[in-house]
């Protein structure tokens, strides 16, 4: 029994702990507990490393304490920041720790060409290198309520705006109390719907070929139809509830009978709707395209920060290698609804029926592939953009309350946000 004992001890002593890998994260609720799930099966897969999931607050706060522990020297090795963070993310030199770069110098197989063009562009230099891993991505969609559709003789979903006015009358008619809503509007209404036109947002490839762009989104298309959303919000054709998810239950409720939001509350809604519902793609207008180009992505990506042991990073690439793994991949869009960041994931949900049995939930993708994204639709990367969507939000809700029109407001957004990318340029030369 002694030398049991003693031979156990010895064991012990003997035996390294994993190294730890600090994740912090911005998704709380259901999401939080997919992202335990993908931390904790990973972890079970082998005994070296152990990555370590924590919650930090919605995506601003995640990357303000990234940046605050950055500077104190306690950061992680791993931050999910959204897609408005690029720009300031690329800023903070020396602190990012290319994910391409990365995969390499560790040896794990990486190929860019193995991801969705699409989806890895948003985040790449000019040059073609990635910069962060896509995690969670998305695109808006056009959510809509089929049981209404069919009490209202709404036939078929609406493919373009003046479609979309003409079922929201119908929805009214038939005794619902609003046609549609949406929520993040500068991403739907002002920065996909831009793209979906295939309209600039700003200058210098929306400010991907350099710091001293300009916002350009006051443009004739979007003043009209702002102002055309304006004019319908007084007979509940339209009808706005906040800033960003904040509108859900005016669809699950089934107060509206069309959303438009990300493709990620699908999990959300197939909890929360007592309905049939589904999704289709993004209204445009055919006076001002005669087919639309292509939506562009929402969501985060996962950022590698330096500062950390060299054999640590090795733990990190393999966990981004697990990652984007199709397995995993398939999994995490099959239940949250983003999308794919990988071709062969998106071919194995194919795979497993996954689109037959929950039709529309391909639409996001479809969206993204739909052409060749142009320097109109690539996305954009503006620097200050966090606070210049604040901006944005503010002048629409002046559209939506009466005390501006359309053309003010999005002129003073305009000229408000510039003064921010002049600030940021002359921050980061």
């Amino acid at each position: 029994m002694i030398l049991a004992g003693l031979t156990s001890v010895a064991l012990a002593s003997g035996a390294s702990a994993a190294e730890e890998i600090q994740w912090w994260h911005a998704m709380g609720g259901v999401n939080g507990e997919r992202v335990n799930k993908i931390a904790n099966d990973f972890n079970a897969s082998q005994s070296v490393y152990k990555v370590v999931p924590v919650y930090k607050g919605n995506y601003t706060e995640t990357m303000t304490a990234a940046v605050a522990a950055f500077r104190a020297r306690k950061h992680p090795h791993i931050v999910q920041v959204f897609e408005v963070g690029t720009a300031t993310m690329m800023a903070a030199k020396g602190a990012i720790y290319p994910v391409e770069d990365l995969m390499k110098e560790a040896g794990e197989p990486f190929q860019s060409s193995d991801y969705l063009p699409a989806v890895i562009s948003y985040y790449q230099t000019p040059e073609g290198k990635l910069l962060s891993m896509p995690f969670n991505s998305s695109t808006p969609v056009l959510w809509y309520n089929k049981d209404a559709f069919a009490k209202a003789g709404v036939a078929k979903p609406p493919e373009t705006w003046p479609e979309v006015k003409e079922a929201s009358e119908k929805l009214l008619a038939a005794g619902y109390k609003c046609g549609f809503s949406f929520g993040w509007q500068s991403w739907v209404m002002i920065e996909n719907f831009n793209a979906w036109h295939n309209l600039a947002i700003g200058t210098k490839e929306n400010g991907f070929a350099g710091l001293d762009t300009e916002l350009t989104f006051n443009n004739a298309a979007t003043k009209k139809h702002l102002a055309n959303i304006a004019e319908w919000g007084k007979s509940k054709i339209f009808v706005y509830a906040g800033r960003r998810g904040d509108s859900l239950p005016k669809f699950t409720t089934g107060e509206c009978g069309m959303w438009l939001n990300s493709s990620a509350y699908y999990g959300g809604i197939k909890k929360q709707a007592k309905f049939a519902f589904s999704q289709t793609m993004l209204p445009f207008y055919p006076d001002v395209v005669k087919a639309p180009q292509n939506s562009i992505i929402g969501g985060a990506t996962l950022w590698v920060l330096r500062g950390h042991k060299k054999d640590e990073y090795k733990g990190v690439a393999k966990f981004l290698t697990y990652l984007a793994s199709p397995k995993v991949q398939a999994w995490w869009h099959q239940e949250t609804g983003y999308v794919p960041i990988t071709n062969a994931a998106y071919e194995l949900s194919k795979k497993q029926g996954f689109y037959e049995k929950n039709p529309g939930t391909d639409t996001a993708i479809k969206q993204l592939r739909l052409n060749k994204p142009t320097a109109n639709s690539r996305g954009l990367r503006f620097g200050n953009f966090v606070q210049i969507r604040d901006i944005i939000n503010e002048e629409m809700e002046n559209i939506w309350k009466g005390s501006k029109s359309a053309s003010d407001a999005l002129d003073s957004a305009v000229a408000r946000g510039n003064k921010l990318l002049r600030k940021f340029e002359a921050a980061n030369k």
